[in-house]
């Protein structure tokens, strides 16, 4: 039997200031309950907004309230959003639960690696119809926007060591701003922000047969 987090009827209100509200996913399932392409979006969507009725959702993404319900109460069967009480008696809106998640040891468990793979491809497949719409908008953004935006590939080689360093470091410097500016926290946004989405895909390669 599925044994999803519960939440809360209401959670903290967006804009208070309390820095990030972490979630370390140790179930696979809850891992494969995210690993939707609508799932992820509606996620990122509600977090945008700070807080979002399923009717409002469902526009935001050109897809059915039906749709965009089910979606909905499926994350929140997994704790991941909640309803809150809302400004009147219509729809009551959705809100984050936890504004970023961990999958750390996951991996070790029956069937994590799996719902981890699950997840990256999901989440890479995402990142490239974002890049698609970027292109299509692209000339139209400010030249700073569009000079450090779009995908950059290199390879280096590293020791074990040097990879764990860079990654930690590039770990380190988003995360003043990830800290500072939860994603539901909408007075903590400076003037002038927008929301940048960022996917760094990692893969260490095998030798070639010339390398041996």
């Amino acid at each position: 039997m599925e044994s999803p987090n519960p939440a809360p009827d209401n959670g903290p209100n967006p804009g208070a200031g309390a820095g990030q509200r972490r979630r370390l996913l140790e179930d696979p399932r809850s891992i494969r309950a995210l690993a939707h392409p609508i799932r992820l979006e509606l996620q990122s969507i509600i977090g945008r907004a700070g807080r979002i009725t399923a009717a409002d959702a469902a526009r935001e993404l050109g897809i059915s309230h039906a749709l965009a319900s089910h979606h909905l109460r499926q994350l929140a069967k997994y704790g991941f959003v909640h309803q809150v009480d809302g400004a009147d008696n219509r729809e009551r809106p959705w809100q984050l639960v936890h504004t970023s998640h961990d999958f750390d040891d996951v991996e070790d468990q029956p069937g994590g690696s799996e719902a981890v793979a699950v997840f990256e491809q999901v989440a890479a497949e995402r990142a490239l119809e974002d890049l698609g719409r970027w292109h299509e908008r692209r000339a139209s953004w400010p030249p700073g926007w569009r000079r450090h935006s779009g995908i950059a590939t290199s390879t280096v080689y590293l020791t074990e060591d040097e990879f764990t360093e860079l990654m930690e470091a590039f770990g380190g410097l988003l995360a003043r701003y990830i800290e500072q500016r939860p994603i539901d926290d909408l007075a903590s946004r400076p003037p002038g922000s927008r929301a940048v989405r960022m996917a760094l895909i990692v893969t260490p390669q095998d030798p070639t047969t010339a390398e041996g």
